[in-house]
């Protein structure tokens, strides 16, 4: 019997540029010729209609797997704010509404943690990560970051809530330090690092 073609491609379910750069510094190491849905236009967005960051993840990657019958990375993270119940959470993306920018969505946190003292603005990025491949096989990681929320935004990097959301041992917001070094750190990261030691077993076993 010939032994199965282990796969050779993996398609990124996102078009966000910032995620995008992200996930192919961090994949880097895994021999696989990295796509995304860029390569791919005909291919309409995945509504993020689940209640939990995982019920999102996988909702991207089987949808999109089965759809162009490759296996498929989708993530799905945001900031998690103590003081609002953990708030944004899957809302992250849309906290100001659906169209927001990420100028108007850390500006609306900002605005609802007004007087709420910088010991209780606790928070922490999730990333909850699934690969699936066309037949409905999936794998699972999941990364946290925790910091507090700034009183207003700083630095010039990152994307999306980098620069309201700092870190304490450095001083710092996501988005005073180099992609580099927050590549290193970030709640990405520490999902990918838990996807790649699985990873190489999935692919033989898919």
């Amino acid at each position: 019997m010939p032994r199965k073609k282990r796969p050779d491609k993996i398609v990124l379910a996102t078009r966000n540029r910032g995620k995008i750069r992200e996930f192919k510094f961090l994949l880097r190491q895994i021999p696989l010729n990295i796509l995304t849905l860029d390569d791919f236009p005909e291919v309409p967005e995945v509504q993020e209609t689940g209640e939990t960051f995982f019920d999102n993840a996988f909702k991207k990657a089987y949808e999109i797997a089965t759809s162009l019958g490759m296996i498929t990375l989708a993530d799905d993270s945001g900031l998690e704010v103590d003081a609002l119940g953990g708030a944004p959470g899957v809302y992250s993306a849309r906290y100001a509404g659906d169209k927001a920018t990420d100028e108007e969505n850390y500006l609306k946190l900002l605005k609802e943690l007004k007087g709420v003292p910088l010991e209780r603005r606790t928070a922490r990025f999730r990333c909850v990560i699934v690969v699936c491949d066309p037949h409905g096989a999936w794998l699972k990681a999941e990364g946290v970051w925790e910091g507090l929320i700034s009183f207003s935004p700083r630095g010039r990097y990152g994307f999306g809530y980098d620069p309201v959301f700092l870190i304490p041992d450095l001083g710092k917001t996501a988005a005073e330090i180099p992609p580099k070094f927050k590549n290193q750190l970030s709640h990405r990261a520490n999902a990918l690092r838990e996807l790649i030691e699985l990873l190489p077993t999935f692919l033989q076993i898919i």
